[in-house]
């Protein structure tokens, strides 16, 4: 029996407002299955869930879904199920669940597929025991039945970003490179083979040892290392250099007679003011 969605406050978002503004360039585009005619309709389409699930960090052939790319063709699915095998994809696993934690797994997944940030960190929590006790899958499938996912997309429309004003589109953001994905490579370095612990040992090979430093390092020390200098021929070349070496007399004579000064009678201030001044 799983645990039920806890409850959390909401938030006045953009997305919850209703809007009068004129279309600009922030304004989305709405890619419809509804909509399509041709093949490049279907392109597009496929591009724009390929662009909002999997970002452009992410679109490369060997993450393509041909299979799922099929079934829309024939229209043997709708966006809403292409969307759900991208989320369920190992892609989607691998480069955005298991690289970071629960928390930002949560404000990831439902800027992609919801199109808003999290309203607070209630939600997130709340997300994250679905997390916990249904999975990734049971996490995506709860999003895309919601009622939120049908009344904001349906069943044949992408999902995208609702009401952007400003900073960068949601799909744009590299899911990798976060303080937990840095955190964790540096304790996985860490806790691997280290040269510290090869030198402490006292029985690590120079295989052992070479294994745990980077190659880099090595090249960069090579390019470092001076040509070797022989002590006993630089003794001699300077040696000679200073034998015959004269040093120049730099002193100078001293006079004898030390100049004299006469006495100069000078006016000062004081010289006006009376002896006995008088009141």
């Amino acid at each position: 029996m799983s645990i039920p969605l806890l409850n959390y406050p909401l938030t006045s978002q953009n997305q919850r407002v209703e809007g009068y503004e004129v279309p600009n360039e922030d304004t989305p585009t709405v890619y419809r299955l509804a909509d399509a005619t041709s093949a490049t309709d279907i392109d597009a389409i496929i591009w724009a869930a390929y662009r909002q699930i999997f970002s452009e960090h992410l679109i490369i052939e060997s993450n393509r879904q041909k299979f799922l790319e099929s079934q829309l063709r024939n229209r043997a699915i709708n966006v809403r199920d292409l969307i759900r095998g991208l989320g369920k994809s190992e892609v989607y696993r691998t480069q955005v669940a298991e690289i970071n934690t629960n928390y930002r797994l949560v404000d990831i997944t439902l800027k992609r597929f919801l199109g808003r940030a999290a309203y607070n960190k209630q939600e997130e929590i709340a997300w994250s025991i679905v997390i916990g006790t249904k999975g990734l899958h049971g996490f995506i499938d709860t999003l895309l039945d919601s009622d939120e996912y049908f009344q904001n997309f349906g069943d044949d429309i992408v999902p995208f970003q609702r009401r952007r004003y400003k900073d960068r589109p949601f799909n744009l953001v590299n899911p990798r490179y976060s303080s937990y994905w840095r955190d964790r490579m540096m304790l996985e370095s860490i806790g691997g083979p280290s040269s510290y612990t090869a030198r402490t040992t006292g029985v690590a090979s120079k295989q052992e040892i070479r294994r745990v430093i980077p190659a880099n390092f090595i090249e960069m020390a090579g390019t470092m290392i001076t040509n070797e200098r022989n002590y006993q021929r630089t003794v001699a070349t300077v040696t000679s250099q200073i034998k015959d070496m004269q040093i120049p007399d730099t002193s100078r004579e001293v006079a004898t007679a030390q100049p004299t000064m006469k006495p100069v009678a000078v006016s000062l201030p004081y010289r006006y003011i009376p002896k006995n001044p008088t009141n």
